[in-house]
């Protein structure tokens, strides 16, 4: 793929705030309009667990690259806009990252308590996993760290190695299908630009098109796995066509 980035995130103490958001079936504000929120409470919820691994999954390989952050950054959005207080519950999702993606002795203690939390509802084990798969083939490749993460966080989801196994291999198969454009011209109009237009604009269109079609973790409560196979073969192949164009005007 050559320089092609591609895209594609307690234990018992806690026992009582599973129980209490283990009664939604979905992330939405009716679910969580009667929460306060802060760090403590909002770091122990379903999604601010997923946070914190999202985190330890991409700085796995040492560093979070600007076009991982943008993709964390969209997925702070996502999952922001279904609390009380978005752009407060979206600060306070970018400190969670920012601490947790530091550390790794509380790796199995944070999988197990999302395990636990999401043990009866096999969608959701499959929908977070796919999730951080994705985002540790961000790169193009699972480097073995990376894996070795996804593995711990798959046996304490107790998914089926099977299962986990599938799930790999459909985002590796994806990127495997992605053809390199051979037209500039195609990869113009993939991100709906013009030649002509200078690489702030690019880079906007580009931006806005990826917050349109990446797969988002909220919306995609409910929806079979195509929709997560197309949404991210619609996020690669804008991608691939931002990266196309940057190089030919190198």
């Amino acid at each position: 793929m050559g320089n092609i980035i591609l895209f594609a995130i307690l234990g018992a103490v806690f026992y009582w705030i599973y129980k209490s958001y283990s009664k939604y079936t979905v992330y939405s504000k009716e679910a969580f309009q009667n929460m306060t929120i802060t760090k403590e409470s909002l770091q122990h919820t379903d999604l601010g667990l997923f946070v914190a691994l999202a985190a330890k999954v991409a700085k796995a390989d040492g560093k979070v690259d600007a076009l991982e952050a943008q993709l964390v950054g969209i997925m702070f959005d996502d999952i922001a806009a279904v609390f009380p207080q978005p752009e407060k519950t979206k600060d306070i999702l970018k400190e969670i990252f920012s601490q947790e993606k530091e550390r790794y002795d509380n790796l199995q203690e944070t999988a197990s308590a999302l395990g636990q939390s999401i043990k009866r509802d096999k969608s959701k084990q499959q929908q977070f996993m796919g999730f951080l798969i994705q985002l540790a083939f961000i790169d193009g490749e699972v480097s073995k760290s990376e894996e070795e993460i996804l593995v711990i966080i798959a046996e304490a989801f107790e998914i089926d190695p099977q299962m986990y196994h599938a799930i790999f291999d459909q985002f590796e198969q994806i990127i495997k299908n992605i053809k390199p454009k051979e037209n500039i011209q195609d990869a113009y109009k993939i991100l709906g630009v013009s030649q002509n237009d200078d690489m702030d604009t690019i880079k906007k269109a580009y931006r806005n098109l990826v917050k349109q079609y990446h797969p988002d973790i909220i919306k995609s409560q409910g929806k079979d796995e195509s929709y997560m196979k197309k949404a991210t073969e619609k996020t690669q192949e804008i991608n691939q066509a931002y990266e196309m164009i940057k190089e030919k005007r190198k």
